[in-house]
């Protein structure tokens, strides 16, 4: 074989495996069913609303944050401590939830569909400027697969 043959072939098998491993990437996309928005509405000179909101593609959900099934994880939102404010209470839930036997395993499930808007009041010790932080976390699922769990954090401006 001479060496002008023997580089044409390896050039041909060299396209063919990045074609195929192009191919596999492609099969092998993160899905991302759940879009999250972060804000804040200001009440008054030192109140806030946190507003965490979920949006699913069509046929996904999410479970709630009471969820107690055997499958499925509940969502759960975890705020870092700011010495500068404090949290009125537990989020407040904007959505209606669907509660479903599941027929894989006969128990009652609860999530919300299309979307959710998580609230939570936050009260700073005085009129200044910070962020708010935290991590979300939720399981997305749609009639045929649920997906890992999944933590989103964010920081939310207030000013």
């Amino acid at each position: 074989m001479n060496t002008t043959r023997y580089f044409i072939n390896m050039r041909k098998a060299t396209l063919a495996l990045a074609f195929a491993l192009m191919s596999i990437a492609g099969m092998a996309q993160i899905k991302n069913p759940v879009k999250w928005t972060f804000s804040a509405k200001k009440l008054d000179a030192t109140t806030y609303e946190l507003h965490l909101t979920a949006i699913m593609d069509p046929t996904w959900h999410i479970y709630t944050i009471d969820h107690t099934g055997d499958i499925g994880v509940p969502t759960s939102i975890r705020f870092k401590s700011n010495p500068l404010g404090t949290y009125s209470g537990k989020p407040k839930v904007v959505g209606k939830a669907v509660s479903l036997k599941d027929p894989s395993t006969g128990e009652m499930v609860k999530f919300y569909e299309k979307s959710v808007n998580f609230v939570q009041v936050v009260k700073l010790k005085a009129p200044v400027k910070t962020n708010i932080a935290g991590t979300v976390e939720f399981m997305a699922c749609d009639d045929k697969q649920c997906l890992p769990p999944t933590e989103k954090e964010f920081s939310i401006p207030l000013q």
